[in-house]
């Protein structure tokens, strides 16, 4: 298989408030990218902002939209250089009150769709020889007890499980696999948190830092994970998240 010394990302996701930030930032970087998800609207709204970027309307939860995505991609821009998994959900409900379609929906979105994207790269990277880059969105919540996280944190713990399973076993072809975990980001998935008060409120005193995390803070952690330069970085969960991981800090009386 022929590949190029283009870089060429593949986002997944791409119109969500993450996706849409790593867009730009590649874009100003000169990436051509390819631009995944599940609505056309969003996705070409998008695109009429960017230079180098075209559309492709797949839903990533179910496996063979992946593969005629990632085959679409190969023949319309080619082998992509790097993936991007910006997916997710924010279902906060305690186990008692969670359904069965809640449950496996999560489960679908979060950790699925990443299952069948690492697949369809690391068949083609495998047998091309090719030092590709794959980076996922995990959550804070995979590591941390948060209450009413459940479906969240079980589905962002087992994507945390793919990632370094994965980065383990492609290591020696060049293939590089990791992640960040954010905490709370400014974006549309998250105002029915952020247009709460009260839960706005709560959220942010977990944060050693006092504030909302942005967008583009977490793209550009995603970014650095994907450009060739790091061929030295694999295997890591990179916590994007004002300390909310790591730290506990005494709340100023």
């Amino acid at each position: 298989m022929e590949t190029s010394d283009k870089k060429i990302a593949f986002v997944a996701g791409a119109a969500g408030g993450i996706g849409s930030a790593l867009c730009r930032r590649l874009d100003l970087a000169g990436w051509q990218i390819a631009l995944v998800g599940r609505s056309e609207e969003k996705l070409e709204s998008l695109r009429a902002d960017l230079s180098h970027a075209q559309t492709f309307v797949a839903d990533l939860t179910h496996s063979e939209q992946v593969e005629a995505a990632w085959a679409l991609v190969k023949e319309k821009i080619g082998l992509p250089s790097a993936v991007a998994h910006c997916i997710g959900s924010i279902l906060l409900k305690p186990a008692h009150l969670l359904t069965d379609q809640e449950w496996q929906s999560t489960l679908e979105l979060n950790v699925h769709s990443a299952f069948y994207l690492l697949r369809a790269a690391t068949k083609d990277w495998s047998r091309a020889s090719y030092p590709g880059s794959l980076v996922f969105c995990s959550s804070a919540a995979a590591h941390l007890g948060l209450a009413n996280h459940e479906a969240i944190g079980a589905s962002k713990a087992a994507l945390e499980g793919l990632i370094r399973s994965a980065a383990a076993t492609y290591a020696a072809k060049g293939i590089r696999v990791n992640g960040v975990a954010p905490g709370l980001i400014e974006t549309p998935l998250a105002k029915k948190i952020t247009g709460s008060e009260g839960a706005l409120k709560a959220s942010l005193s977990l944060h050693p830092i006092r504030r909302l995390g942005q967008p583009a803070e977490v793209a550009s952690a995603l970014a650095w994970l994907m450009d060739p330069e790091q061929a030295w970085v694999t295997g890591q969960i990179i916590g994007v998240d004002g300390g909310l991981g790591s730290l506990k800090t005494l709340v100023a009386q």
